[in-house]
């Protein structure tokens, strides 16, 4: 089975899914394929695919630590009430600089840093 690079959650923006697929990363869109996945259906597709989700959804962080989900990294963004641009900004912060290190790994993106923990 390919291999996806992300899988951008419903919230996260068209923006950072141009962008990431204008960069060669492939991309499964939330709100492409099915905007009402489950938080739970979202976690079973990246597994699957090998991807690291990008979300701004703190669920993720409940289905990871407390109930102990299998996954291959989660990207948090910390972001409220950010715009399509500030969204894209953080984006093209962390990418290039973090890419390899968002594998396996629930990452935390909020006033200005990127905390990664290996679960």
């Amino acid at each position: 089975m390919k291999e996806i690079d992300f899988i951008v959650d419903a919230g996260v923006g068209k923006t950072i899914e141009t962008w990431l697929l204008s960069e060669g990363f492939s991309v499964f869109s939330v709100i492409t394929l099915s905007p009402d996945m489950s938080d739970l259906e979202i976690i079973a597709l990246a597994s699957e695919y090998n991807s690291v989700i990008i979300t701004m959804d703190k669920d993720f962080g409940e289905l990871v630590y407390n109930q102990k989900k299998e996954h291959r990294g989660i990207l948090l963004l910390r972001l409220e009430d950010a715009v399509a641009e500030e969204k894209l900004a953080c984006i093209q912060n962390i990418i290039p600089a973090h890419v390899d290190d968002l594998k396996n790994k629930f990452s935390v993106y909020q006033n200005g840093k990127l905390r990664t923990r290996i679960i």
